[in-house]
């Protein structure tokens, strides 16, 4: 049974690897941007040429799920998708990074044309609940501003 520390332990070394990613790709034009160091949980990626903020995701699980995880609750307190002070949300999915206005990620969850159901439990590595959207990676995909292939992560 995999503990679930070693679980979180390994998927934060991830993250900060593609967070690393996502920030040369900005500094390619804003080169000073940069990661806020430790945790904390407004945004991962500050431009301040823009006053703009980033906040990045990974669900390589969608890859074989064909689904996004959009969190938005955990341990019945606001999280994710409700706290965020992020402008912008990158997802790597696996092999893209898929860029998103932050609120245009919001309008995808709230059109009722969509027909999403929040879903509740307990992820992996977690020990509490959370709620959050299975969005299919086709429909949210719809409303990114850009997706851009990576290899070799």
């Amino acid at each position: 049974m995999t503990n679930p520390q070693d679980t979180f332990n390994r998927d934060l070394k991830r993250g900060e690897v593609i967070e690393k990613i996502v920030l040369a790709i900005i500094m390619l034009k804003y080169p000073k941007a940069h990661k806020i160091d430790g945790y904390f949980k407004d945004y991962d990626i500050y431009i301040p040429e823009i006053d703009k903020s980033v906040e990045v995701k990974s669900d390589e699980k969608s890859r074989y799920t064909g689904n996004i995880l959009v969190e938005f609750e955990f341990d019945g307190k606001p999280s994710a998708l409700s706290t965020t002070k992020a402008d912008y949300w990158v997802w790597y999915d696996g092999e893209y990074l898929i860029w998103f206005n932050t609120d245009d990620i919001k309008k995808c969850l709230k059109d009722k044309d969509n027909n999403l159901k929040p879903s509740r439990f307990i992820g992996k590595g977690d020990s509490k609940y959370k709620r959050a959207f299975l969005v299919k990676k086709d429909l949210l995909y719809k409303y990114a501003i850009n997706k851009q292939k990576v290899d070799n992560i």
